[in-house]
């Protein structure tokens, strides 16, 4: 099947495509934000440096912010670059990942190709939080009655999905970079009895809510929070301002990597692989593969619930904790309170946890996401 792939570039794309690769599929990419090859995906055809006409330039960043007047003359239209790349493709289907980065600019095209087979793969907050955006929500009501299949990484969305509008095939639930390498990192992971870091992703933002698990740090007994070690990544602007303006935190807390300086991949795990307990906290998003990671490197996980998403792979007092309240910093300063006080929790769940995640892993997850392409390659839509 020739597969016609249309994503910015992003990690989770480039986990995704991975999976294809031998699988006899030929796979295209349109690069809809121009971002330029991609070296990680060598055997996949890149259709890039679409954007400008007569090709990239040097200072067309500074042009955007400068003279957008001049910089929107010298853009091609990304509608016409995505047609002329379907007609030179000719695929059997086009697979589009993130509804208003991908789908909505293609859509006029795609309407103008009924019998074209499309996918859509839904991330993070794709629906769960525009749908309350009314002129979002009215692209989504357009858009999901012509796609035909839809991978997404909770059933929570195939919900949303199906009462927007979408009337395809859903071919089920999968991380959204697809599955996890887990046997690369095992050496990583430690038993909870070597463990005596605190986890924190700093994001904050439009979604993430890494300000209200400080404050609750805060309300913790000073006994209890000093005898751990707490650690910050990925931490936002507000986030390191927050930990510096009160000498508490700032005493007690490592930032150890920030949305500026992002740490390795590899040690993020390594990390993870360290830590007692981890904890996200957000009002909107899908299922965070930072915590799927961090529940694979055995880190006892409490994280937010927008919309019932994170009580699918968390059974509270089983495997994890969750915050059903984003804001709610005293009820979160007590669930904290009680995962560094639960001893016995943490080897029970590090056990259970650690059979979990092997229905994340690479290869599994790789077998059933073959399967659905199969099933779209050979199946004739009416």
């Amino acid at each position: 099947m020739k597969i016609l792939m249309v994503s910015i570039p992003s990690l989770h794309f480039t986990r995704w495509t991975s999976q294809l690769e031998s699988s006899g599929h030929e796979v295209h990419w349109f690069d809809i934000l121009n971002g330029g090859y991609n070296k990680n995906l060598p055997w996949v055809t890149q259709h890039t440096q679409w954007r400008y006409k007569g090709g990239d330039f040097k200072g067309r960043t500074w042009l955007k912010k400068k003279l957008p007047w001049v910089h929107q003359a010298l853009e091609n239209n990304v509608e016409k670059a995505f047609e002329k790349v379907l007609k030179e493709v000719q695929p059997d289907v086009v697979h589009t990942f993130v509804m208003y980065a991908c789908c909505v600019p293609i859509f006029p095209v795609m309407l103008r190709y009924p019998k074209l087979k499309w996918v859509y793969s839904s991330w993070g907050s794709d629906l769960f939080y525009y749908k309350e955006l009314p002129n979002h929500r009215k692209d989504l009501e357009t858009v999901l009655p012509h796609i035909d299949y839809m991978f997404s990484d909770t059933l929570r969305d195939q919900k949303i999905a199906a009462a927007l509008g979408f009337k395809g095939t859903a071919l089920g639930v999968f991380p959204g970079g697809g599955g996890f390498h887990w046997n690369q990192y095992q050496a990583y992971v430690k038993p909870p009895t070597e463990r005596e870091t605190i986890l924190i992703k700093g994001y904050e933002g439009r979604s993430g809510r890494a300000i209200a698990v400080l404050k609750s740090v805060l309300q913790l007994e000073v006994g209890l929070r000093e005898r751990f070690n707490w650690k910050v990544f990925g931490a936002d602007d507000e986030v390191v301002a927050f930990i510096q303006k009160h000498k508490a935190l700032t005493d007690l807390m490592e930032i150890i990597s920030t949305k500026k300086r992002m740490m390795p991949h590899k040690a993020l795990l390594e990390e993870m692989g360290k830590s007692l307990v981890y904890i996200g906290n957000s009002q909107s998003d899908g299922m965070p593969n930072t915590l799927l990671e961090a529940i694979g490197m055995g880190a006892f996980p409490i994280q937010s619930n927008p919309g019932g998403a994170t009580a699918e792979v968390i059974t509270p007092g089983m495997n994890g904790f969750l915050i059903e309240d984003e804001e709610a910093v005293p009820a979160i300063a007590k669930t904290i309170a009680q995962a560094l006080t639960s001893e016995t929790l943490w080897g029970t769940a590090f056990q259970y946890n650690q059979q979990k995640k092997e229905q994340w892993a690479f290869a599994h997850i790789q077998k059933e996401v073959l399967t659905c392409y199969h099933k779209i390659a050979t199946e004739t839509l009416l």
